[in-house]
């Protein structure tokens, strides 16, 4: 497999139990500039609630908004806000 044995004792402490299995890459936490705010988190909400969209997939909406001239975010971006609120 030509891996060293350091590595294999590695993998065995951390995924059999011994070790307590967290997080070990070191480095610093990103900070996504572009990332959704809060408020057009509760927006893309909003819209995807509103009776005309509330049955269909953002993959439907987005572009109905699309024909409208709006934009709110991409279809995957609507997505994962629906996830988060247990919406999908």
């Amino acid at each position: 497999m030509a891996i060293s044995l350091r590595t294999l004792q590695r993998w065995r402490r951390q995924f059999a139990g011994d070790g307590d299995g967290g997080e070990r890459r070191k480095g610093r936490v990103r900070h996504v500039h572009h990332r959704l705010s809060q408020q057009e988190r509760q927006q893309i909400l909003a819209v995807c609630n509103e009776p005309p969209y509330a049955s269909l997939p953002p993959t439907q909406i987005v572009p109905a908004l699309a024909d409208q001239g709006e934009f709110l975010a991409s279809e995957s971006s609507s997505y994962r806000v629906l996830h988060e609120h247990q919406q999908v």
